[in-house]
């Protein structure tokens, strides 16, 4: 068996690769190169998932990064644990073929609760009082307490938020180098998030002067990271889960959806609140897909009421229902009851209020997990906030001193936002990669639901990855 280090480096495609990256330029040079036929939606959590189980969402069952939980009748985003995921997980193969096989799982989402050996994934803690602090959850639990130790804080507010930069993918960069150090796993996941935040920021336009110091700040990081794996005997793949494409329109989904009369709120404290127990119709936006739930029992006209509706928005490319969703790779009681895809210039946004002055306290706030969809305006300050800097630091002055403080500055203007994704890729060059060094022949054009069979030939050979693979042509020898 060969180890191998799985590095998945978000938002890189070929169309980025070049000047501004020369050590994974040199990397892509010495190896293999393939572009990667995504699946919907082209999202983390969805592509993670296909990724490490060979699977359709349909079949693993996470249809996005969130979703109605039926029976609470409440939207989860970002949930962490494993158990949520079905199949037969990468390093599950692996155990399967060597009783001595290890893996560290570092950042690749639903790490919690999970058969792997060892991991690390954001866990802020959640204070009493309101306050947010960041943190890390591990595998054992006492390595949180090296990694801090040797790194600090995981700085959680560079992952996520307004804040974001390289401080969050360098941390988990050299949190995997210390994973070598101190278990050598056979199958190393790591996770670089980096490239995602300033190419949704600005698109990704390469003209633009943050973009391509994000290039230059990820490809240092990374071609460190497959440096030091190199020099420890490691074969190196490095996967992409998406690329990021222009938009210039943010579609109100919900807001067309209320017009219409199908969606219901909650007026609590001068603010609305989505009720999903209560609308006969609402879209949990992800990116450019939206998951549309329907009220338990609603009849078929009704239903096809609210189809009429979405068809009729403009920047809704299609929407799929019922056994239709299979069409997507879909068709799985999580999704919603119908499925919508925007148009290539679009994306959806949760909005559901008519009024901004009746927007919920945490629309204005980071808050991943109380919104009923993703919020991409989170990675900005809103305009309006005259002393950025000085907005932010009286109200964790206010927090230090043990007062509650909103950390209410973020925009509720949806257009600011020019990149997005969950959408197969029309161009190549904007379609997600595979990079390695590792020895493989392919006959037939790749998916991410293939990275499974092919990192299991990297570090066993053929006969390890045939069984889930022979007939799709990716096993033979280079």
């Amino acid at each position: 068996m060969q180890p191998l280090l799985l590095l998945d480096i978000v938002g890189l495609t070929s169309r980025l690769i070049g000047e501004h990256t020369p050590r994974l330029a040199e990397f892509a040079g010495q190896g293999a190169v393939r572009t990667l036929n995504s699946i919907v939606p082209a999202v983390t959590c969805s592509v993670q998932a296909s990724m490490l189980t060979g699977l359709m969402p349909e079949q693993h069952g996470i249809v996005g990064n969130g979703w109605l939980f039926r029976e609470l009748a409440e939207v989860w985003f970002w949930r962490q644990s494993n158990r949520l995921v079905h199949g037969e997980r990468l390093w599950e193969a692996g155990k399967r073929h060597d009783p001595d096989f290890s893996c560290a799982n570092l950042f690749w989402w639903y790490n919690m609760a999970s058969s792997h050996d060892f991991g690390a994934t954001p866990r802020p803690i959640y204070k009493a009082d309101g306050r947010k602090l960041p943190d890390c959850h591990t595998r054992p639990a006492e390595w949180r307490d090296r990694l801090t130790a040797e790194l600090g804080p995981f700085p959680l507010f560079h992952f996520w938020g307004p804040a974001t930069s390289i401080a969050s993918s360098r941390w988990i960069a050299e949190a995997s180098k210390l994973a070598m150090a101190d278990f050598r796993p056979s199958l190393l996941l790591s996770y670089l998030p980096h490239l995602d935040y300033d190419l949704q920021r600005y698109g990704p336009d390469l003209g633009h002067p943050a973009v391509r110091q994000s290039l230059r700040d990820i490809d240092a990081v990374a071609g460190d990271l497959i440096a030091h794996a190199r020099e420890r005997g490691y074969q190196v793949m490095v996967v992409s889960e998406y690329g990021i494409t222009p938009v210039r329109r943010a579609v109100h989904l919900n807001r067309h959806l209320r017009e219409a009369g199908l969606l219901q709120v909650r007026h609590e404290a001068g603010a609305e609140i989505l009720d999903p127990s209560q609308c006969q119709a609402f879209a949990v936006a992800d990116h450019q897909i939206a998951h549309v739930y329907l009220q338990p029992g609603l009849g078929a006209r009704k239903a096809a009421e609210v189809e009429e509706a979405l068809r009729s928005i403009p920047g809704v490319a299609g929407v799929w229902q019922g056994r239709a969703r299979g069409e997507l790779g879909l068709n799985h009681e999580r999704a919603g009851d119908f499925v919508a895809l925007a148009e290539d210039d679009a994306w959806f946004s949760y909005y559901y209020w008519l009024d901004d002055a009746r927007a919920p306290d945490f629309a204005r706030t980071v808050d991943i997990h109380r919104k009923p969809g993703y919020d991409p305006a989170e990675l900005f300050i809103d305009p309006s906030v005259r002393f950025p800097k000085l907005a932010v630091a009286s109200r964790l002055a206010k927090r230090a001193l043990g007062m509650r403080s909103l950390m209410d500055v973020i925009g509720l203007d949806a257009s600011v936002v020019k990149g997005s994704h969950g959408l197969p890729a029309r161009d190549a060059a904007d379609a997600p990669l595979l990079i390695s060094d590792c020895a493989f022949a392919c006959e037939v054009e790749l998916s991410v639901t293939d990275v499974k069979a092919l990192a299991l030939q990297a570090m066993f050979g053929v006969d390890a990855a045939q069984a889930g693979s022979k007939a799709r042509g990716l096993v033979g020898s280079a």
